[in-house]
């Protein structure tokens, strides 16, 4: 599909009823996917019962955004049906609590909210694999011509802006039509956070699991962490998340990759059984999002307000092995005078031809385009090992499910790595 065509609904298979597994919480799946996108764009429950949660989690939509006209959901808690993009968005507002947690809100230095961190979560159709894009915040895209948000007038489009300026010019609904037009796919359901719910979820989570190889101090987000490993939550979790000054090259490109690293770590931690054991976890995860959305923390698409929406993605997406999930970043390349980067369409092309044609991924490339991470290891993952890739037929025709290997200038990382930040040299 070529750059910048809106694609269409017709033939996508509808939601259908799937029946349900009880080996693992249909809930904490949803939130191990939607925390970890959560927590990076930037993821006591004693009296709170389920009836609270799902009363509450129905009243979202008020405040929601429309990306788009919604399907109607089947009441099933059955596996949603086909391939599903959801983007989130952690944003830079100075509104409130977060204007204490960037010395750049507190100097007058930032105008507007721009996303400052920008994810689309992929979850493949049968057989079930997640693919997280993370898009550098400052590379010059195109942004489309996008609706107010009050939806009352039409913003005209710019040939070339940082993607960070998309958010600040039309709100999520600008941002997901910019990555749209970007990735030649659509937007099903999106999501923005604030710093301060970055703080909140990661505190609801209870910690996620960090190294580093050396001493790195970023005097710009103010952490400091000695060598070795650390448990990070609430504000030290987004300043791990925010940091990029003392790490690597120094640049966006390194945090891409920090955050790579959290994200894994968190996934693996969302699917222990400590976790899945512990339903006052799980319920204060769900209660904890809700809130960020009354506190105006977090901002959903309305089509992602439904909870029987949630729990059938969550079926969805429950016994993804460590392998299956990728993250990855857009490739880019850098302008002559090293102050922005640009998309490399080619390699890009690869990836998300691959994605829609449900193709396993193989890395590559390095770890790190910023050379901020190396893999120190392998996690071994509770989810079922992923049958043998068919091999090609005689006349080296792709076989469905024969992995692609992603070209070299693709970086990323799989859940079943275990990375440490590297400081900068």
């Amino acid at each position: 599909m070529p750059a910048g065509a809106r694609p269409s609904r017709e033939g996508r298979p509808p939601l259908a009823r799937h029946a349900v597994h009880r080996d693992r919480h249909p809930l904490v799946s949803f939130l191990a996917i939607f925390a970890v996108a959560l927590s990076v764009v930037g993821v006591s429950a004693a009296g709170v019962t389920a009836f609270n949660v799902w009363d509450a989690a129905n009243s979202l939509s008020a405040n929601a955004v429309v990306l788009g006209e919604d399907k109607p959901i089947p009441p099933s808690l059955g596996a949603i049906e086909g391939g599903v993009n959801l983007l989130m968005v952690g944003t830079d507002s100075c509104e409130g609590d977060n204007a204490a947690l960037s010395a750049a809100c507190q100097n007058g230095d930032v105008e507007g909210e721009r996303n400052d961190v920008t994810l689309l979560v992929h979850i493949s159709d049968e057989p079930r694999r997640v693919t997280v894009v993370s898009f550098p915040r400052d590379m010059i895209v195109p942004i489309p011509e996008c609706p107010s948000p009050d939806g009352t007038s039409a913003f005209p489009a710019m040939s070339a802006q940082p993607l960070n300026a998309s958010y600040a010019y039309g709100g999520l609904a600008c941002t997901a039509l910019t990555i749209e037009a970007l990735i030649g796919d659509e937007i099903d359901f999106a999501g923005a956070i604030r710093w301060a719910g970055v703080i909140n979820m990661s505190d609801a989570i209870g910690g996620v699991d960090v190294c580093v190889t050396g001493d790195v101090h970023d005097p710009h987000t103010g952490l400091t962490l000695a060598a070795g490993t650390h448990t990070l939550e609430g504000r030290e979790a987004l300043q791990f998340l925010r940091m990029r000054h003392g790490i690597g090259d120094g640049s966006d490109l390194g945090r891409i990759s920090n955050q790579q690293q959290f994200m894994s770590s968190m996934v693996r931690r969302l699917q222990s059984d400590a976790v899945l054991a512990d339903p006052g976890v799980l319920f204060t995860l769900a209660t904890t999002a809700i809130n960020q959305v009354q506190q105006k923390h977090l901002v959903l698409s309305q089509s992602l307000t439904n909870p029987t929406l949630m729990v059938q993605i969550a079926m969805a997406v429950k016994d993804v092995p460590y392998e299956d999930i990728v993250f990855v970043q857009y490739p880019t390349a850098y302008s002559q005078d090293g102050m922005r980067v640009y998309p490399v369409s080619e390699a890009a092309a690869v990836l998300f031809t691959a994605l829609q044609e449900n193709k396993p991924l193989n890395l590559t490339g390095e770890a790190s385009q910023g050379l901020a991470i190396e893999v120190t290891g392998e996690a071994v993952s509770s989810a079922p090992t992923p049958s043998a890739t068919p091999s090609p037929d005689p006349s080296g025709t792709p076989v469905a499910g024969e992995r692609v290997d992603l070209p070299s200038d693709i970086a990323g990382q799989t859940a079943a790595q275990t990375t440490c930040t590297k400081p900068q040299e």
